[in-house]
């Protein structure tokens, strides 16, 4: 039932004229896949409903009491804490970064530019001296 009001609304949504309607929720694969899932899991029910458990299915469901009376811990109201009398107007108002000093040490080095090695030719020797006995 709020399935079929779901589709109905993408439906609406999907055929309004103005900014924005190239979505079209109703042909998403979410909410294609959702029907045909939301359809089987109730023939399911129904099904084993009918040879297992032998109950009358209501025709509307019941209302739940949302409310838990057990499990839960009480949520304890939050509060700032008070403001210290050192934190005054005046104090706030030194922290403005856009008063503070030009400090031109604070710029980075370039970087040096590094000098590349020369490397040793190695060349394949035969006699090198070593001798296996």
């Amino acid at each position: 039932k709020v399935f079929a009001k779901a589709e109905a609304l993408c439906k609406e949504y999907g055929e309004t004229k103005g900014p924005g309607t190239t979505a079209k929720p109703s042909g998403h694969l979410f909410f294609r896949k959702l029907g045909s899932l939301i359809k089987n899991t109730l023939e399911k029910c129904q099904r084993e409903n009918g040879f297992i458990y032998f109950q009358k299915v209501p025709a509307e469901a019941p209302q739940l009491e949302l409310k838990a009376n057990y499990g839960l811990v009480e949520p304890v109201p939050f509060e700032f804490p008070a403001l210290n009398a050192h934190w005054t107007p005046e104090t706030v108002a030194a922290f403005d970064l856009t008063k503070r000093p030009k400090d031109d040490t604070a710029k980075p080095k370039p970087d040096e530019e590094v000098k590349p090695l020369k490397e040793p030719d190695i060349k394949p020797q035969k006699d090198t001296g070593c001798q296996i006995s």
